[in-house]
């Protein structure tokens, strides 16, 4: 049984006249201590999926059709509350932006230490101890100092160390990472990600991996799954995305994208004629839907 399986998500900005679909049909399934990427270019619809997951869309949104079920329960059809009792504790998130998810001003101690007291009952000690011990096992030299720290006192990268810490903290079954390193410059990049490989191999978490960088995906993903325009372009092993891509747009990504195992391979822009052929091909998605919804 899968961890997580997203079915047929349709979700539509809502507008005066007509709603506009930002995710068409999306499904795919996350296995216990999988690590799959979601990836594609700006707009592609990376983030909306998250936070469809996350419960956390716009208002301006609605999910048309479609279920997320996480565990065997549908997240789009749970309580509110039960929902809130899952999200810190059985799913977390590690933001993109760290300057603006930690609170500049309170510690980063005791930013740790709330979700530990909260979803696992512990006292004051005790939450400090395990915020201690998570602040090492993200290769934090000196934790004392980091957790009695603010914000702006730290680095980047260590402000990002910091979330992901705190993603793993109440032991999650599924982490959705939204565009963890772009903040970051390459080499630190590169620490964290084997850093967070490293922690999600050890504790067979899952992670729902958000990203535009097909290089970042390839040292940490096991499975990518591709997004154009709000629907799923390709889903395969990491490997075979990388060798032998099915879809010419996913190729086509890949030469528009540095390569870490590549550095010399030349660089190309996504054609101009694909783009207007896979825009053509989400329209009649588009119309095909609206067809039936009025049949319907």
């Amino acid at each position: 049984m899968s961890l997580l399986e997203v079915n047929g998500l349709h979700v539509v900005f809502r507008q005066r006249f007509t709603d506009k679909p930002v995710l068409r049909d999306i499904s795919f399934k996350l296995h216990q201590g999988e690590v799959c990427a979601l990836v594609g270019e700006s707009g592609a619809g990376k983030s909306m999926v998250a936070k469809s997951i996350l419960g956390l869309l716009p208002e301006t949104t609605r999910v048309r059709a479609g279920e997320i079920v996480f565990d065997g329960q549908d997240l789009l059809r749970t309580r509110s509350r039960k929902r809130l009792q899952l999200f810190g504790k059985r799913i977390a998130l590690i933001p993109q932006d760290p300057m603006v998810s930690l609170n500049p001003v309170r510690r980063i101690g005791v930013q740790m230490d709330e979700a530990i007291r909260l979803h696992l009952r512990h006292s004051k000690g005790a939450a400090r101890n395990l915020s201690i011990e998570l602040l090492k096992e993200v290769l934090i030299n000196d934790p004392e100092r980091v957790y009695d720290s603010y914000a702006h006192e730290l680095s980047g990268g260590m402000r990002q160390r910091v979330l992901i810490a705190m993603a793993f903290s109440c032991g999650p079954d599924l982490i959705i990472a939204d565009e963890p390193t772009t903040a970051l410059d390459v080499t630190v990049q590169m620490q964290v990600l084997k850093m967070l490989r490293s922690l999600q191999l050890s504790k067979n978490t899952t992670i729902l991996f958000v990203s535009h960088d097909l290089g970042v995906v390839s040292k940490v993903c096991d499975r990518v799954v591709v997004l154009y325009d709000g629907r799923i372009i390709e889903d395969a092993p990491v490997k075979k995305i990388f060798d032998s891509p099915e879809h010419e747009y996913t190729a086509a990504l890949l030469r528009a994208t540095p390569r870490y195992d590549k550095p010399g391979q030349a660089i190309t822009p996504v054609p101009d004629e694909l783009i207007q052929r896979l825009r053509q091909q989400t329209r009649s998605v588009d119309d095909a839907r609206r067809d039936t919804f009025r049949r319907g």
